[in-house]
């Protein structure tokens, strides 16, 4: 019963990401999603209170494992701290820069600013990443391996330098199709540049 229950509940998650990404959240109906599927309301309401679950369960569902195993680069034991930013930069910019994480990017601007869910995307997505990075960074800093500084303020610095030479393209939908290898020669860039900003003071 089990595995039917997680095989129905992906197949909403399926039919909504494409209804969503079709026509935009506001738009979206949960009648349409359950045109979709064929099956009922009361069907679909058992498994998502309401259209907002729905959305949020699609956007972050389907990345969650990818989102970890990024954060799980952020060892704080490591002795490389070039090799370890580089390694979150790859997981970072490989996750942000898939085309289903971009599509559902452009939906949460879109709907940012007509309703509460920009604020929930942004405390389950970039503020979980900050925080992390941020404690990551402190942990560098207080055994020698960056320069003391506000370590929110650099993983600030960091995400920016990571998308600084994508972000404007991708807000104005001109962006190609990223290879491996860009994303490596951008994440060495960044990091590079990052290092340069907060790397140990020279004796």
């Amino acid at each position: 019963m089990r595995a039917k229950t997680e095989t129905r509940r992906q197949a909403i998650l399926d039919a909504a990401a494409e209804v969503f990404q079709e026509t935009g959240f506001e738009r979206t109906t949960m009648a349409a999603i359950c045109e979709r599927l064929g099956y009922s309301k009361a069907t679909l309401y058992n498994y998502f209170a309401s259209k907002e679950e729905l959305f949020l369960a699609v956007v972050f569902g389907a990345t969650e494992a990818e989102f970890q195993a990024m954060l799980a680069a952020l060892d704080a034991s490591v002795q490389d701290m070039t090799e370890a930013l580089e390694k979150f930069g790859r997981g970072l910019l490989t996750l942000l820069y898939s085309p289903q994480v971009q599509a559902v990017r452009r939906l949460i601007v879109a709907e940012a600013g007509r309703s509460d869910l920009g604020r929930q995307c942004y405390a389950l997505g970039p503020a979980r990443n900050e925080a992390a990075m941020a404690v990551f960074l402190q942990h560098a800093m207080d055994t020698g391996q960056l320069r003391q500084a506000d370590a929110r303020i650099a993983a600030l610095h960091l995400r920016g330098l990571l998308e600084a030479e994508w972000l404007d393209r991708f807000m104005f939908q001109t962006l190609q199709p990223i290879t491996d290898d860009e994303i490596h020669a951008t994440v060495q860039r960044a990091v590079a540049a990052f290092m340069a900003a907060y790397g140990p003071m020279k004796v």
